[in-house]
């Protein structure tokens, strides 16, 4: 006889896909909005994708964690043929397996889905913005984004823009080193809170620039000079080089 399993029951009909949720609270946030207003506001913006697409994420996680729970114990209570509430008190406890693995799986989850959802978010922005771009390009290595393009990095690596977004980084940022090695600059978007001066300053002597919402610089970084604000990297770094490609031909 087939095992009941909690999990399975869950994944029968499981969250949508994180870029699903992405697309519906973009869609919601920038609709109307002109390019002048969003790069105006894509600080703001970052910040609040996040916060909607996460607790919009919990709410459906939620209700459909809750009707996974109640049918996987009425199954086993139609399983054991279960009549009194002593049984089922006793035939619930012996499966902390299953509730363990349960709530494992929708952690590592939950993880997985607001990494990709970052990074998602400033795709669809730098889209409405025209900014011209590769998405994962494959140039010793696979950065999130190379502007402004894939060829125009092979004739002139070091006047393109290296850019990834790592919603936390840990050690991770080390790898973005060898991605386009002689670029102009790396830029790493995040909105981690945690890090420290002295990987800040090992960031600096590699080249890379953090990129963070306007917020999270004014509260934790104002004293490190390569964090910058996603308003400073288009003002002081992305627009200056936009009028450099325009003057060469190298895009419209």
């Amino acid at each position: 006889m087939t095992k009941i399993s909690l999990l399975r029951i869950y994944q029968r009909d499981s969250v949508p896909p994180p870029l699903e949720i992405a697309d519906a609270i973009a869609k919601e946030k920038i609709s109307g909005k002109s390019s002048i207003e969003i790069k105006n506001s894509f600080d703001q913006l970052i910040d609040s994708f996040q916060k909607d697409a996460y607790d919009l994420y919990l709410e459906i996680e939620r209700r459909k964690g809750v009707e996974a729970i109640k049918k996987f114990l009425y199954e086993m209570k139609e399983k054991n043929r279960i009549n009194n509430i002593d049984q089922m008190i006793n035939i619930t406890a012996e499966h902390f397996n299953d509730y363990n693995e349960f709530f494992l799986s929708l952690s590592q989850s939950r993880r997985a889905r607001a990494g990709a959802t970052f990074e998602h978010f400033i795709n669809i922005l730098f889209a409405k913005l025209d900014y011209p771009y590769t998405r994962r390009p494959v140039i010793n290595g696979e950065p999130d984004f190379l502007l402004p393009s894939v060829d125009y990095f092979r004739q002139y690596p070091t006047d393109c823009i290296i850019f990834t977004a790592k919603r936390t980084l840990r050690e991770r940022w080390r790898q973005i080193t060898t991605e386009g090695t002689h670029g102009l600059g790396f830029y790493l978007a995040t909105i981690d809170e945690k890090l420290s001066n002295a990987q800040l300053d090992l960031m600096r002597t590699n080249r890379i620039n953090v990129v963070v919402p306007i917020t999270l610089k004014e509260r934790i970084y104002s004293n490190n000079l390569n964090v910058l604000s996603f308003r400073e990297f288009f003002e002081l770094h992305l627009d200056p080089a936009m009028k450099r490609w325009r003057r060469a031909g190298i895009v419209k």
